[in-house]
C-alpha cells in the first residue's frame, strides 16, 4: 500500500509494567510498521524496574512518535487501556491498536489489517495471535456466549476459521485489537475499574453492539505470554489440579469479580446464571479445602470477590488487605 493513499491516523495504545526488554520489541516492531503509525501512545503503569531510564538510553523518549505517559500509581491493564484510549481519542486518532508490551506485531500487520478500513458498520479489527513457537494462540479471538458466564463466557475461535481472509468474531482480547473511533464515540472507554482480566471482553461485548468486529487471519502478531508468575500442580488420590500459589492468589480475585459483575451486567440467562455462580462458587471453595494452604484466607478472599462482584464493588486494592493483612489479636 502506498503511503501517499494512506488518510486515516492510527495510533498504538501500548501499555507496560516491569518488562522494559519485552516492550523494545514492541516498540521496534511498531515503529518499522510497512503501514506507518502515526503515534505510539505508551501508558507505564508506574513501573519500578527503571522503564523511564531505558527509553531514555534506547533514544525512545526523543522519537516524536512515542507520547510516553507514566501514571503516578499501578492502575492495572484495564486503567492502562481506560487511559491510552482516552488519550487517543482526545487526540482525534480515527483507529486506535491496543496491545500489552509482550506483543510484536509482524511488520505488516497493520497494512494487511488496513485492507479492511472501508468495511460498513466495523467497530474493530483483529490479528492472529501466535505464540513465539508459531502456533496459533486460540484463545485471544472467539466468540461470547453470553448464556454461559463460567467458567468463562468467551469461546475460543475454532482453527479452521484462520484459513479464511477475515471472519466475524465477537472477542478479540487486547493483544493487536484495532478499534474504530466511531465506535468508541458510542462506546466509551474500557472499563478501567476493572483493574485487571475480562476487561477486554466487557469492551468487547460492547463493541459488538455497535458494529462488526473483524478478524484478519493473515495480520499476524506474536505474543510473548508473559506470566504474573508460576503456577503448581497438585495431587490429591492421584487428581492433579493446577493451583496458584498464596502470594499471587489476590490476583484471581479480579478475575473472579470481573466475572460476577459481567454476569449481573450482560448475562442472557439470569437463572441459569446464579445456578451457575453458586456451583462455580463451591466448585472453588472445595478445590481450596481439597489442595491448598491458607484456607480460610482464600475461602474468604472468594466470598469477598463474589461478593463484590454482585454489589459492583470495584475497591481494587482490597484483595491484598483481605489475603495478607495481620488479623489483630485481642490482648
Amino acid at each position: 500500500m502506498k503511503e501517499e493513499n494512506k488518510k486515516e491516523k492510527i495510533a498504538a495504545v501500548v501499555v507496560t509494567y516491569n518488562r522494559k526488554e519485552l516492550l523494545k520489541e514492541c516498540l521496534d516492531a511498531l515503529l518499522n510498521q510497512t503501514y506507518s503509525l502515526d503515534s505510539i501512545i505508551l501508558i507505564d503503569n508506574a513501573s519500578t524496574d527503571s522503564t523511564p531510564e531505558f527509553l531514555e538510553e534506547q533514544g525512545y523518549l526523543k522519537n516524536p512518535k512515542i507520547d510516553y505517559v507514566r501514571l503516578p500509581e499501578n492502575i492495572g491493564g484495564a486503567g492502562g487501556f481506560h487511559e491510552g484510549v482516552k488519550r487517543g481519542y482526545e487526540k482525534n486518532y480515527d483507529w486506535l491498536w491496543l496491545m500489552d508490551d509482550d506483543a510484536e506485531p509482524k511488520k505488516d500487520a497493520l497494512e494487511k489489517l488496513s485492507k479492511y478500513f472501508d468495511k460498513d458498520n466495523l467497530s474493530a479489527l483483529a490479528s492472529s495471535v501466535i505464540l513465539t513457537n508459531g502456533v496459533i494462540s486460540h484463545s485471544h479471538r472467539g466468540s461470547i456466549d453470553l448464556n454461559c458466564i463460567f467458567p468463562m463466557p468467551q469461546k475460543p475461535l475454532e482453527p479452521k476459521f484462520y484459513r479464511r481472509n477475515y471472519i466475524e468474531i465477537d472477542m478479540a482480547s487486547f493483544v493487536g485489537v484495532l478499534v474504530n473511533r466511531k465506535a468508541i464515540q458510542k462506546i466509551g472507554y474500557p472499563k478501567k475499574e476493572f483493574f485487571i482480566y475480562c476487561d477486554d471482553v466487557e469492551y468487547c461485548i460492547r463493541l459488538r453492539q455497535v458494529g462488526k468486529i473483524l478478524l484478519v487471519p493473515d495480520s499476524v502478531i506474536v505474543h510473548k505470554e508473559a506470566t504474573q508468575g508460576a503456577r503448581l500442580t497438585k495431587s490429591f488420590i492421584r487428581r492433579k489440579s493446577i493451583r496458584t500459589p498464596y502470594d499471587k492468589f489476590w490476583l484471581n480475585y479480579y478475575s473472579e469479580r470481573n466475572l460476577v459483575w459481567l454476569g449481573t451486567k450482560y448475562s442472557t440467562n439470569k437463572i441459569k446464571f446464579y445456578l451457575d455462580l453458586c456451583g462455580n462458587f463451591l466448585k472453588l471453595v472445595i478445590g481450596v479445602l481439597i489442595y491448598d494452604d491458607c484456607k480460610s484466607r482464600r475461602i474468604y478472599s472468594i466470598a469477598n470477590a463474589y461478593i463484590d462482584g454482585l454489589r459492583g464493588n470495584f475497591d481494587n486494592g482490597k484483595p491484598k488487605r483481605v489475603l495478607y493483612n495481620k488479623i489483630k489479636t485481642k490482648k
